[in-house]
């Protein structure tokens, strides 16, 4: 990531909709929910339909979490962004 960590969890923490914001430890998203309870997950929709998502839906849909699927920005590669800053971080 170009910003740091800290840096960006703090910006979504200053938005005004947002009760909080903690650091993703598990890929379990259902294991998340069972320590906070929350009732609105936000994912990319370059997940949607998948079979690890349709179990999500499944589950959140039994304990009443709305899932919103954000739109996947077509052609733009965080990974490519990410290989590019490195090679030029390792030019200097």
């Amino acid at each position: 990531a170009v910003i740091p960590f800290e840096e960006r969890i703090e910006i979504v923490r200053s938005i005004e909709c947002v009760d909080v914001a903690i650091p993703q430890r598990s890929m379990d998203k259902f294991e998340a929910w069972r320590k906070l309870k929350f009732d609105v997950m936000f994912v990319g929709d370059d997940w949607y339909a998948t079979e690890k998502w349709e179990e999500y839906e499944r589950q959140f849909t039994e304990v009443g979490v709305k899932i919103i699927y954000f739109p996947y920005t077509q052609g733009t590669s965080s990974t490519l962004i990410n290989e590019v800053l490195t090679n030029l971080r390792d030019e200097k």
